[in-house]
């Protein structure tokens, strides 16, 4: 059986915005260690950011747009970035095939799932990163999260969805028992929805076929069937029909060691303090 398919490093609107910073840097005579030095930031970041291996956030454009009198281009390239850029590269063929796909079906174990997650919650979830980003990164990631959820007035239908989550998931108190309360009633609203199932797979069962960790099966509009399987900051879009095949097997075994829907929403309904 081959092993998972990983995607071909991409080009992005980050990979000419870092060009950009390096030409105009070298025309105002600056070495990358001066610029870093003068822009109060470390050299790692500053190569990072000109070889389109990092974001260049919003202030820190103005700031080189000053500093390099460059009459707010790179202010204005980074304001007309794509949404989907402004994921980590490892998520972005996610994004691509997301908003497209006629199914959509998600385990997670350590979180609730992005699409299913409230302002407050995402905020919280990107404050636990580690390395920590900053505060303005972490309000473009959730402005770009959030952005994701549009996906549930796509027209004539959203994709007809599957969720299964972990029990623990729903009692790791991210952002405070006022946030996760709010995310569990935000939860037991999807779960009402006529195209979206949720599940929960209890703490207590002694079975269960997805230790190996989280994953995303989605079938596109040609009725191509892909997995997404994402780690500590590595991803893979699984492509070959015989690694989906036993993705989709696991999948199966997972929905039937889970909570039925019914169940779920009145665990919901426990968990939210709502009986």
């Amino acid at each position: 059986m081959n092993p998972p398919k990983k995607r071909r490093k991409r080009t992005t609107s980050w990979h000419a915005i870092g060009a950009q910073v390096a030409n105009f840097r070298r025309y105002a005579g600056m070495t990358q260690p001066e610029l870093a030095r003068t822009l109060r930031i470390s050299e790692d970041k500053m190569a990072s950011i000109e070889q389109g291996r990092r974001p260049l956030q919003i202030a820190l454009a103005r700031s080189m747009d000053d500093l390099l009198e460059t009459e707010r281009a790179l202010a204005t390239a980074v304001e007309k970035v794509p949404e989907r850029e402004k994921f980590p590269v490892f998520v972005q063929d996610l994004i691509d095939y997301e908003q497209e796909a006629l199914t959509l079906y998600s385990y997670e174990n350590q979180v609730v799932p992005g699409l299913l997650q409230t302002e407050e919650y995402a905020a919280a979830v990107f404050g636990c990163l580690f390395p920590p980003i900053t505060p303005e990164e972490r309000e473009d990631r959730v402005k770009a999260r959030l952005n994701r959820h549009r996906i549930f007035e796509r027209e004539p239908w959203p994709p007809m969805m599957s969720y299964l989550v972990e029990e623990v998931v729903l009692q790791r108190p991210i952002g405070g028992p006022h946030v996760l309360r709010e995310q569990l009633r935000h939860l037991r609203r999807c779960a009402e929805l006529p195209f979206l199932g949720l599940q929960i797979i209890p703490t207590q069962r002694e079975t269960h076929a997805g230790l190996n960790g989280a994953m995303v099966l989605l079938e596109t509009p040609d009725h191509d069937q892909l997995a997404y399987i994402e780690g500590q900051r590595v991803s893979f879009l699984v492509d070959d029909p015989d690694e989906v095949s036993v993705l989709q097997q696991k999948y199966g075994m997972l929905r039937s060691q889970a909570l039925s829907p019914e169940e779920s929403m009145g665990l919901l309904d426990d968990l939210a303090g709502e009986t």
